[in-house]
């Protein structure tokens, strides 16, 4: 659940709890955790705050359900990448690469959810902060298993530079510093792929665009 913004009609369409958490999102986007209040959900998602509280014993129930299902569409990405290239870990890689390239022009404007929500969740017990560990601890793992399954050597050293790309595309697009930053990561994630196989790397004709066709490697 990670839309661009709110349609006409939807609202009135969804069911309650999917009403709430569609709202929700919304505000935790475009204003923040901390300075969206349950009665401002209440009336975005055109219901009460004792309906709210029906479906979310708390506001921190709230949030870290909305972060659940974000965590949802990136897990899903890795299926994606593992359905649609069997056997080819190395394309899995990409794809996934390909994934966030495509995911920045949103990012420029709401930012990464995972980014801003842990700058206003410090503590490190609630339940919406262990929800996005928990997410980059299973996301790590599987990144370190498609490198581990590539035949590179040292995969969660791999695995760890793919990660600092991808993270670092996502807080350069937020904040603006780097243009073209789609295409920028596409280069790097494959340099690194190249640089840990050398041998792949010369019959690779890749085209520098997150949504082109290339001949890949494995």
């Amino acid at each position: 659940m990670a839309s661009a913004g709110r349609r006409p009609g939807r609202v009135a369409k969804l069911p309650p709890r999917e009403r709430i958490l569609d709202a929700a999102e919304e505000l935790f986007q475009s204003e923040g955790i901390r300075r969206v209040g349950v009665q401002a959900i209440a009336e975005r998602a055109e219901t009460t705050k004792m309906a709210i509280y029906r479906h979310f014993e708390t506001k921190d129930a709230l949030v870290a359900e909305w972060l659940r299902i974000v965590a949802a569409d990136y897990q899903a990405a890795f299926d994606r990448a593992e359905d649609e290239h069997p056997g080819r870990p190395g394309e899995q890689i990409l794809a996934l690469a390909r994934f966030i390239a495509e995911g920045l022009p949103a990012i420029s404007h709401r930012g990464c959810p995972f980014i801003n929500s842990i700058a206003e969740l410090p503590d490190r017990s609630h339940p919406a902060r262990q929800v996005i560990e928990e997410h980059k601890a299973r996301q790590t793992r599987r990144l370190v298993g498609m490198c581990a399954e590539a035949g590179l050597p040292d995969p969660e050293q791999t695995a760890a530079e793919i990660t600092f790309v991808l993270e670092g595309a996502q807080v350069s697009t937020q904040n603006g510093s780097i243009d073209q930053a789609g295409d920028r990561l596409m280069r790097v994630v494959e340099g690194i792929l190249d640089r840990h196989d050398p041998a792949s790397g010369s019959s690779r004709t890749t085209a520098h665009s997150p949504g082109a066709a290339a001949t890949r490697r494995r």
